[in-house]
C-alpha cells in the first residue's frame, strides 16, 4: 500500500486522444441504450431536435468545463472549481451529489450488465443476476486499483466495441430506412404550451447525457499538456457523441416509430434492441447485445475512476477521511479512495433493483452546470480561452431547464443536499480538532 514517502500528485499519462475516450466511455452508455426512448415517450419525434439543442447546451458547458480545466488542471473536477471560484460550500455541495449520483449510476450499470449478459446468455431466471454484477464490480475495481495505464486499455476496448456496435446499428438502419420508407418518422412541431413544455423537459433529460466532459475534468491531473490536451478531448467527445445520438435517433424512430421506440423502452428498458430486430439482420442484433454489454461496463469503470478521484480532492482538503487522499508509492493511483468506491458501488449492487432516476441525474447535471458556468465567469479575460457570453448562456439555461424536471427530484436533490452540508460542517469539526491535537502534542 502506501508509505510515507506517496507523492502528493498524480502522475500524467493521458495523452487528449486517450482524454477524450475516457469522455466517450462515459457518455455513450445508458445516454444513449435507454434516454432516447424516454425522450422520444414524452415529446415523439421531436427528440431528434431536443437532441440537437441539449447537445449545444451541453457543448456550452463542455468549453466552461475546459476552461477552468486548463485553469486549474487538478484532480476533484467542479468540487476544485468551486472552491477556488466560488465559496467552500458550493465546491462541496457539487462534488456531494457528483458522489451520489455516480456512485448509484455505476450500481445501476452493474446490474445493467449482468442483466443483458445473462438475457443473451439465455440466463435472466437463474438467480445470478446479484452475484455477475458483483463479480463485475470486482474485476472492474481491480483494474482501475492497478493504475489509469491499465485503466486506460481496458476502457479503449470496451467503448471500441460499444461504438462498432452502434455504427453497424447505423449503417443497417439507414439502409433499412432509406429501402423501406422514412413514413415513421413524423414531425409534428411544437404549437402549443404543452408542447414547448415537453420539449423544454426533453432537452432538460437528454442534457444529462453530455456529460462525458465532467468525467475528463475529474482526472485532468493526470492529462499530459492539459492546456492543448483537455479542450480538444472535450470537443472531440461532444462532437463524437452529438453524431452518435442523432445517428441512433434518426434510424430508431425511422425505422419503427416514435411510440414503439417508447413502448420499448417502458417495458424492458432496451428500446435499441427492439430497433435491431426490427432489420432483420441477427448479426446486427447480436453486435448490438455486445455493445450493450460493454457500454455498460465502460460506464462502471469511468464512474469508479471519476468518483476515487473526487474522493481524492475531498481527501485533500479535509472534507473527506485524509486517508483518501493516499497515493500508491508509483503516484497512479489514490489506492483507498478507489477501494472505497468499490466496496459502496457493491453494497449498492446487494439491493439488487437500483433505480436511479434519469430525472433525479438531470438535477445532478443542471446543479452541476450551474456551478460550472458560475465558476468559469469568474475567470479573469487574460487567462479567459472562450468568450464570455458561453458561460452565460450555459448559465441560463441551466436555469431555465432546471425548472422542467418534476419538483419531487428537486426535493431529493436539495434534501441530499442538506445532508451533505450537515456532514461537512460536523466532519470539519472534528477535523479542525484533531488538527489543533496534534500540533498541541507535537
Amino acid at each position: 500500500m502506501s508509505n510515507e514517502n506517496d507523492p502528493k500528485q498524480l502522475k500524467r499519462e493521458l495523452d487528449w486522444l486517450s482524454a477524450a475516450i475516457m469522455g466517450l466511455a462515459s457518455v455513450v452508455g445508458a445516454g444513449i441504450f435507454v434516454s432516447i426512448g424516454v425522450v422520444a415517450e414524452i415529446s415523439g419525434s421531436t427528440a431528434i431536435a431536443a437532441l440537437v439543442v441539449a447537445g449545444i447546451l451541453g457543448a456550452c458547458n463542455s468549453v466552461n468545463l475546459a476552461q477552468l480545466a486548463v485553469s486549474h488542471p487538478v484532480s476533484g473536477g467542479i468540487y476544485e472549481y468551486g472552491y477556488k471560484y466560488l465559496t467552500p460550500w458550493l465546491g462541496f455541495t457539487g462534488g456531494w451529489i457528483y458522489l451520489l449520483s455516480k456512485t448509484a449510476v455505476a450500481a445501476t450499470a452493474a446490474l445493467g450488465f449482468s442483466g443483458y449478459l445473462l438475457n443473451n446468455l439465455g440466463l435472466a431466471d437463474a438467480g445470478l443476476l446479484i452475484p455477475v454484477a458483483e463479480i463485475a464490480v470486482v474485476i472492474i475495481t481491480l483494474v482501475v486499483f492497478g493504475g489509469m495505464r491499465s485503466s486506460q486499455v481496458s476502457t479503449i476496448i470496451v467503448v471500441s466495441i460499444t461504438i462498432a456496435s452502434l455504427l453497424c446499428l447505423i449503417i443497417a438502419g439507414l439502409l433499412f430506412c432509406f429501402s423501406h420508407g422514412w413514413g415513421k418518422l413524423t414531425f409534428s412541431g411544437i404549437n402549443s404550451y404543452q408542447g414547448a413544455t415537453s420539449f423544454l423537459q426533453s432537452v432538460a433529460l437528454m442534457f444529462v447525457s453530455y456529460n462525458g466532459a465532467a468525467r475528463i475534468s475529474m482526472v485532468s491531473e493526470e492529462i499530459v499538456d492539459p492546456k492543448k490536451s483537455i479542450p480538444r478531448a472535450i470537443i472531440f467527445t461532444v462532437v463524437t457523441t452529438m453524431v452518435l445520438y442523432i445517428g441512433v435517433s434518426l434510424v430508431s424512430l425511422g425505422s419503427i416509430g416514435a411510440e414503439a421506440f417508447a413502448v420499448a423502452t417502458r417495458t424492458n428498458a432496451a428500446p435499441l434492441q427492439a430497433v435491431a430486430n426490427s432489420f432483420g439482420i441477427p448479426l446486427v442484433s447480436n453486435l448490438l447485445a455486445l455493445g450493450a454489454v460493454t457500454s455498460m461496463l465502460s460506464i462502471l469503470l469511468t464512474t469508479v475512476l471519476g468518483v476515487s478521484r473526487l474522493l481524492l480532492a475531498m481527501g485533500r482538503r479535509g472534507d473527506m477521511p485524509k486517508f483518501f487522499a493516499k497515493l500508491n508509492t508509483a503516484g497512479t493511483t489514490p489506492e483507498f479512495a478507489v477501494i472505497f468506491v468499490g466496496i459502496a458501488i457493491a453494497v449498492l449492487v446487494l439491493i439488487g433493483d437500483v433505480r436511479v432516476t434519469w430525472s433525479f441525474g438531470t438535477f445532478g447535471a443542471l446543479y452541476r452546470s450551474f456551478i460550472t458556468s458560475l465558476s468559469a465567469l469568474q475567470i479573469g479575460d487574460q487567462e479567459r480561452l472562450y468568450p464570455k457570453w458561453i458561460s452565460w448562456f450555459s448559465l441560463c439555461s441551466s436555469v431555465v431547464l432546471a425548472f422542467c424536471i418534476e419538483w419531487y427530484y428537486w426535493t431529493i436533490g436539495l434534501g441530499l443536499v442538506i445532508v451533505g452540508l450537515i456532514w461537512r460542517f460536523i466532519f470539519r469539526q472534528l477535523y479542525t480538532s484533531e488538527n489543533i491535537q496534534l500540533i498541541t502534542k507535537d
